[in-house]
């Protein structure tokens, strides 16, 4: 297991810091994710790739953690704490301006459907290659590049009417 951990760890880590934007939380919600990996190995029968079923895990226990700490309820773009975490913590950036412009990018990409909008995280905040991405969501990297292409497209129409 330790091997697992040692090749999988950061993927697992860039998929949860994706899905909740904390670096502090990721890496709890990492642990828990190989934890419950070691418990449930002898329910893994092959039939997908080790990445996938880590990232399933973990997905799971995000949502869990989202159950637990009844985070889950309706988006307000008013609330400072969604901002918060949509926000790169790694951005310098105070331009006031420039700031306004990622958080309305970040609201019209929360608008995308379930998958789109996945894909997006997974690839502006985790940082994952296409083929990365499809892995996690056990998809082609043809269907991650398509489906990043036509949201990419849908977003440039949104900003055009706007």
């Amino acid at each position: 297991m330790e091997e697992l951990y040692k090749e999988y760890s950061k993927l697992v880590y860039n998929y949860l810091k994706s899905l909740c934007g904390k670096k502090e939380i990721a890496e709890e919600l990492m642990q828990e994710t190989f934890y419950k990996a070691i418990k449930g190995i002898n329910k893994f029968k092959g039939e997908s790739k080790i990445s996938t079923w880590l990232c399933q895990i973990a997905k799971n226990v995000w949502r869990d953690y989202l159950k637990k700490e009844n985070k889950r309820k309706e988006i307000s773009y008013d609330d400072e704490n969604y901002i918060d975490i949509l926000l790169l913590e790694e951005s310098s950036n105070d331009d006031i301006d420039d700031r306004q412009e990622l958080i309305n990018l970040y609201r019209e990409i929360h608008k995308l459907d379930e998958k789109t909008r996945e894909v997006f995280y997974l690839r502006i905040k985790g940082e994952l290659s296409f083929k990365e991405i499809g892995e996690i969501l056990d998809k082609s990297e043809e269907w991650s590049r398509l489906t990043f292409y036509r949201g990419k497209i849908k977003l440039k129409e949104e900003f055009k009417d706007d």
